[in-house]
């Protein structure tokens, strides 16, 4: 049985993508301007590429178990673990971090913001190669 996929629409396509790079591009906007040393700035840096990189991971995960492709339990598990550790580490960082608390809630919505988008946007890229025919769906090999 072929599982049918409607197209995302243009504009979800496009605010996906925009709350992706606005997420982002203001984390490391405000990381590039913060008053800290370089170490606390890596720190920083590599919990975000962690959190989106676990957010994409766990959402394909999520998605090739709905579609049955095999996903082994374990590194389901570990995708999950993944994308609170980021997050933990985050929360951590600013807790201790000497920042105003407005610069503590910039870092943390933009890093959220970046999360979600990240998982919308590889929904769409999913969806839109499933549907142009790019690989294909499961069971048709």
């Amino acid at each position: 049985m072929r599982q049918q996929f409607q197209r995302p629409t243009a504009a979800f396509i496009g605010a996906s993508w925009a709350a992706l790079v606005v997420g982002a591009a203001t984390y490391l906007f405000g990381l590039w301007n913060a008053a800290m040393q370089l170490n606390e700035k890596g720190y920083y840096f590599t919990i975000l590429m962690y959190g989106l990189f676990a957010s994409v991971s766990l959402q394909k995960s999520v998605r090739d178990r709905l579609e049955g492709t095999p996903v082994t339990g374990i590194y389901f598990m570990f995708c999950w673990i993944s994308l609170g550790l980021s997050v933990a580490l985050l929360a951590i960082g600013l807790w201790n971090a000497t920042l105003a608390d407005s610069e503590k809630g910039f870092y943390a919505m933009s890093f959220v913001l970046s999360l979600f988008a990240s998982v919308a946007v590889q929904k769409n890229v999913r969806d839109v190669t499933l549907i142009k025919g790019n690989f294909p769906a499961q069971g048709d090999e």
